[in-house]
C-alpha cells in the first residue's frame, strides 16, 4: 500500500468517527494552549524569567515524569525502548524542540495581540505540507477559509506599532516547526507503532539531555538557577503549572490531531490565539490599538469560524477522485 493510499484511509478513518471526541479533543487542545501561553506570559514577561530554555526543560520533564509514572501504574501503555524506535520517530524530536524553544522565545518578545496575528502563518504552511507529505486534498471552500484567516493576519501585521526584528524571526520559525509538527505528529502517531503516548514520552526523552547540555554551555541554566524569584511562592507556583501545561498541551495536540486532521489542530489554535488577542486588548497592558489591526483580528476570527463550520459540517475529508475539480491538487513527490 502507498503511502498516499495509507493517508487518505487514515483520513477517511478520522472523518468517520464520533463527532464528540473530535469536538472535544479540539476543545481540550485549545483550553490547555490558551492558559499554556498566559502562564508563559506571566513568568517570561511579569517575572521577566530570563529563560526560555530551561522552561522548556521543565516542560520535558514533566512530561517524561507523568508518563513514566503513568506506564509503571499500567495506566497508560506504550512499547518499551528498543533501537528501532529513533528511527520510528525521526525527525519529530528534533522539530518538538525547535518548536517548543522557538515558541516560547516568541512569547516574551511580542505582545500578545501581535503574536497571535504572526502564528497565523503556521496554517498555510500545515495544509502545504499536509498536501506534499500526507498527500492531501482539500476543497476549494476549506481552502479559502485558510487565506481569509491569512489575510486577516497581513492586515493586522500592517499596522503594527511595535516592530520586533528579533521576536518576527522567533515567531516565524515556530510557525515552520509547528506545521511540520503537526504533519510529522498525525504520520508517527499509528497504534499499531508508539502511539500517542509512545511519541509524547520519547521525544521528550531524546530531547531534554541535549537541550540542558545546550543550556549548561551557553550559560543560560545558570542564569536561571540563580533567578531571584525562586523564593517567591507565586512565581515557583506558576513555574510548575507551566510545567504541567507543557504537557497537557503536547498530549493535547496530539490528541487533537489523531481525532482530526493537522490542519484543524492549527485552525483551533489560530482561533485561540485571536481570543487571546481580544483578552490582551483589555488587560495585556502591552496592546497597541489601530483600527486596522482591530479590522484585521476580526477577519482572522471570521475565516477561523467558516473553517470550523466547515469541518464539523465534514467538508475538510480529502477529496475523492470525483471532485478533483473542486479541490487543492496534490503535489506528487
Amino acid at each position: 500500500m502507498s503511502a498516499d493510499q495509507a493517508a487518505a484511509e487514515e483520513e477517511d478513518a478520522a472523518a468517520a468517527s464520533p463527532a464528540l471526541p473530535r469536538v472535544l479533543s479540539a476543545l481540550f487542545y485549545g483550553a490547555s494552549s490558551f492558559f499554556n501561553v498566559l502562564v508563559n506570559k506571566a513568568l517570561l514577561s511579569a517575572y521577566s524569567f530570563p529563560s526560555p530554555v530551561f522552561l522548556g526543560i521543565g516542560q520535558m520533564a514533566a512530561t517524561i515524569l507523568i508518563l513514566y509514572v503513568s506506564k509503571l501504574r499500567k495506566i497508560v501503555h506504550f512499547p518499551d525502548f528498543d533501537k528501532s524506535i529513533p528511527v520510528k520517530l525521526f525527525p519529530l524530536p528534533l522539530i518538538y524542540v525547535g518548536n517548543h524553544l522557538s515558541g516560547l522565545s516568541s512569547t516574551s518578545k511580542l505582545s500578545l495581540p501581535m503574536f497571535t496575528v504572526l502564528r497565523k502563518f503556521t496554517i498555510p504552511l500545515t495544509l502545504l505540507l499536509e498536501i506534499i507529505i500526507l498527500g492531501k486534498r482539500y476543497p476549494l471552500n476549506i481552502v479559502g477559509s485558510v487565506f481569509t484567516i491569512i489575510l486577516g493576519a497581513f492586515i493586522a501585521a500592517g499596522s503594527d506599532l511595535s516592530f520586533n526584528l528579533e521576536g518576527y524571526i522567533f515567531v516565524l520559525l515556530n510557525d515552520i516547526f509547528t506545521a511540520a509538527n503537526g504533519v510529522y505528529t498525525k504520520q508517527k502517531i499509528d497504534p499499531k507503532e508508539l502511539g500517542k503516548y509512545g511519541v509524547l514520552f520519547y521525544n521528550a526523552c531524546f530531547m531534554v539531555i541535549p537541550t540542558v547540555i545546550f543550556s549548561f554551555s551557553t550559560g543560560d541554566f545558570q542564569e536561571a538557577t540563580h533567578f531571584q524569584h525562586w523564593t517567591n511562592f507565586l512565581f515557583v507556583f506558576q513555574f510548575i503549572l507551566s510545567c504541567l501545561l507543557g504537557f497537557l498541551l503536547m498530549y493535547s495536540t496530539v490528541l487533537c490531531s489523531h481525532y482530526n486532521s493537522a490542519l484543524t489542530t492549527t485552525v483551533i489554535g489560530a482561533i485561540k490565539n485571536i481570543s487571546i488577542a481580544y483578552i490582551g486588548m483589555l488587560i495585556g497592558g502591552d496592546y497597541i490599538f489601530s483600527m486596522l489591526n482591530f479590522v484585521g483580528l476580526n477577519i482572522c476570527m471570521a475565516g477561523g469560524l467558516r473553517y470550523s463550520f466547515l469541518t464539523l459540517r465534514g467538508n475538510s475529508k480529502p477529496a475523492q477522485s470525483g471532485d478533483e475539480e473542486n479541490a487543492l491538487p496534490v503535489s506528487k513527490s
